[in-house]
């Protein structure tokens, strides 16, 4: 996102509408305007979307690869190249009713990294998915951070996007409940390693005594579990049958 310095008038309405605090005041030919830190910046669209701006100064560059991936994570209204879905693309967990992607005795995992605040570096998903590939776990294949994988087995990131900064990405994979406190631990030890925020959400079938698996697991590893979920009624036809 860029901002047309002739046309600004140094107001700062803008400055409230950016979820990173990519947008600072800076002095052009003697009077103070505002301007997007390209470096900050997640190419969200937030700021132009808004309409905030009395002189519609904002306007946005056709993006090239590496930064293109900015919008594709952080703009809702993009298309993801990769999964032609808007914005991030993750496919829903709360589909397993239908899809079964989550059988018993495993569990599905969703690393969001970087919302509410302050954004994330693919550098940071890089570190994480490297931690977590150590566990053998396996990613899910219509995740877009997957698709950026040059090497699943490791969870290493193509190195053209490993600078790129975006408002969230999420890294999703499948886990043998019997590994999982090891895994939940180790991700709590990174958080030292990482510039960013992260959150974890858990996913798995309920035993047949009423019990979420994964509840007790997350307190185990040292996590605040918040079993609030999303239940579906059931009026999905299942595309797997489990034995």
């Amino acid at each position: 996102m860029k901002i047309d310095k002739e046309k600004c008038t140094g107001c700062e309405a803008c400055h409230p509408y950016c979820p990173v605090e990519a947008i600072t005041t800076s002095e052009w030919e003697g009077k103070p305007v505002s301007d997007v830190v390209q470096e900050d910046c997640v190419e969200c669209g937030v700021c132009l979307r808004s309409g905030v701006c009395p002189t519609d100064a904002f306007y946005m560059l056709e993006l090239e690869w590496p930064r293109s991936i900015r919008a594709a994570f952080s703009n809702p209204f993009a298309i993801h190249p990769v999964t032609n879905m808007r914005g991030r693309g993750t496919e829903e967990m709360k589909t397993n009713d239908v899809t079964g992607r989550f059988r018993q005795g495993f569990a599905g995992v969703a690393v969001e990294m970087g919302r509410p605040w302050p954004g994330a570096t693919f550098r940071d998903l890089q570190t994480v998915s490297m931690a977590l590939a150590k566990f053998a776990v396996e990613f899910e294949s219509q995740n877009p951070v997957t698709a950026l994988m040059v090497d699943k087995k490791t969870g290493k990131i193509n190195e053209e996007v490993l600078d790129e900064r975006v408002l969230s990405a999420i890294i999703e994979f499948i886990i043998e409940n019997g590994r999982l406190k090891e895994t939940l631990e180790t991700l709590k030890d990174i958080a030292a390693h990482i510039d960013t925020v992260f959150s974890v959400a858990l996913i798995s079938r309920v035993g047949q005594d009423g019990r979420i698996p994964t509840v007790s697991i997350a307190k185990e590893a040292g996590f605040s579990a918040r079993p609030n979920t999303k239940t579906n009624v059931g009026l999905g036809r299942p595309l797997i049958e489990e034995v």
